[in-house]
């Protein structure tokens, strides 16, 4: 599969965006007057000519699936008792289906809906093979973003707890020199951003990543964001791939919930000679691609108010003890909304790449712990965090890419609990709702609320202190402080 993702790479450098960034303006509800926003769930019309992609039959459930254990598909005693320590007694459908492959040492392509526990599904394996020939770097896992390495790194710590396993951790914002001397010193698993392991392998010494060259599996956790030539990190792992075993030699597992034609192509790749075939498994992925007992609802914003609408929308009888995520496309906005919220008095924080990591990291842990209640982030908050108390997303800006979209909903519903999702609905974000809409395969509902009138609330007790805070908030900014009004380190007063 080293080979594959080679010429995945080659072939994607010469990818261009073909986004149509031209949308045409058109009313949401054009039976309503446009003073008002009072639009129904049938204000976004379903094209005629979109296209529905085809979707496989997905089969029945199968009978035996309580009674399915870990067991049964092979794991050793010592990890199901790791695992149960952990509350995980039933394997989930990914697990169950991708783990006897792993340990039979076919390579796998895996995807299933956020939440449904990935991570598991190539750990268990990784460590079980480990236990029976431990030697050298066993494993590289290499995932998109730091806390989603960070988050990993203390799972797989948690399971090989019982053993004297010993896992890195490799990612930017880090001291390079200190890790350069944990990669030298031989640990069984390292979980690595490509960035900060390109770098090493192209600064550092052959002493320090010479283990690399023997590994035994190599995971890509996210694939699609990884593989994805708009994110910029084909060059990082075409270095990273170079020092690491030939397909031959190793076995390479690709996870994600969303999967993609980018990676979907490597199966059809010629197979080194005495490898099995990929086996590529995608577990309630074909009809519906969100958490089944989430909610997903909109609401119709004047782009001028927006900030407004989610000052009320956060402060709503059903939402006001809610854990809450906010997602942004722009860390500007992200930081501008933090200054904001926090002038409004209410317990927010933020995550994005914007701030330090020793910030990121700490504002990641007040949230955990419902310090804050309200995490405003971009999409670097939006992959593979498992955060079970968030109650509600919201999407403050609509991501470009339908794909995005899902894995932001999915850090709330998550292992079957229910969730909410509420996205803010401009004049200009129809295509995007219904390119949404069609990927996902179901459609938003317009939020709704006993009791609460969300426009009558901004007009009567929002208008006039949010915008005094949004003002307050961009002069903070404006002057270097941070949110609670410090002049940061280094900061000059920017010139307009």
């Amino acid at each position: 599969m080293d080979d594959m993702i080679d010429d995945r790479i080659s072939s994607d450098s010469g990818l261009s965006d073909d986004q149509n960034n031209g949308r045409k303006r058109r009313k949401l509800s054009p039976s309503a007057p446009s003073s008002t926003l009072t639009a129904t769930a049938s204000r976004i019309k379903k094209k005629t000519d979109t296209k529905t992609p085809t979707t496989a039959e997905v089969p029945p459930p199968d009978s035996t699936t309580e009674k399915t254990t870990f067991s049964s598909i092979g794991v050793a005693p010592w990890l199901v008792g790791a695992l149960g320590a952990m509350e995980i007694r039933k394997p989930t459908g990914i697990q169950k289906a991708s783990i006897p492959e792993i340990l039979k040492g076919r390579d796998c392509i895996g995807g299933s809906r956020t939440g449904t526990g990935k991570t598991v599904a190539f750990s268990v394996p990784i460590l079980q093979k480990w236990s029976e020939d431990p030697c050298g770097i066993f494993a590289v896992i290499i995932t998109p973003t730091r806390e989603l390495a960070i988050q990993i790194y203390e799972q797989v710590k948690a399971i090989g707890s019982r053993q004297s396993l010993k896992v890195i951790l490799i990612t930017g914002g880090a001291d390079q020199r200190e890790q350069a001397l944990q990669l030298g010193s031989r640990p069984h698993v390292v979980i690595a951003t490509p960035g900060r392991l390109a770098e090493h392998i192209r600064t550092s010494g052959e002493d320090t990543f010479c283990g690399l060259r023997r590994v035994r599996f190599v995971v890509f956790d996210e694939a699609d964001r990884l593989l994805s030539p708009e994110a910029g990190m084909l060059p990082d792992l075409e270095t990273s791939l170079s020092v690491l075993p030939k397909p031959e030699q190793r076995q390479t597992l690709l996870f994600t919930a969303t999967v993609t034609p980018e990676v979907l192509a490597l199966k059809e790749r010629p197979r080194p000679a005495g490898k099995p075939p990929i086996f590529v498994c995608e577990v309630d992925t074909q009809m519906l691609a969100i958490p089944q007992k989430l909610q997903q609802m909109f609401i119709q914003t004047p782009v001028t108010h927006k900030e407004c609408y989610l000052h009320v929308l956060l402060g709503t009888p059903e939402n006001l003890k809610k854990s809450v995520i906010i997602f942004c496309n722009r860390t500007q906005t992200a930081t501008l909304l933090e200054h904001m919220l926090r002038l409004l008095d209410w317990r927010v924080t933020a995550l994005h790449s914007g701030l330090k990591q020793s910030d990121r990291v700490s504002n990641l842990a007040r949230f955990r712990a419902q310090a804050a209640r309200i995490l405003v982030a971009t999409d670097v908050a939006a992959r593979g965090l498992d955060i079970p108390e968030v109650k509600l997303v919201i999407n403050y800006d609509i991501p470009r890419d339908p794909d995005d979209y899902i894995h932001r909903v999915g850090r709330t519903a998550r292992a079957g609990r229910v969730g909410h999702s509420v996205t803010f609905v401009g004049q200009r974000d129809v295509n995007l709702i219904h390119a949404i809409e069609t990927r996902v395969g179901s459609e938003m509902k317009e939020y709704e609320e006993e009791g609460v009138s969300v426009e009558g609330r901004v007009v009567r007790d929002a208008l006039k202190p949010v915008t005094e805070k949004k003002r307050e908030a961009m002069l903070q900014i404006e002057e270097g402080r941070d949110v609670l009004g410090r002049r940061q380190p280094g900061m000059q007063k920017r010139r307009a």
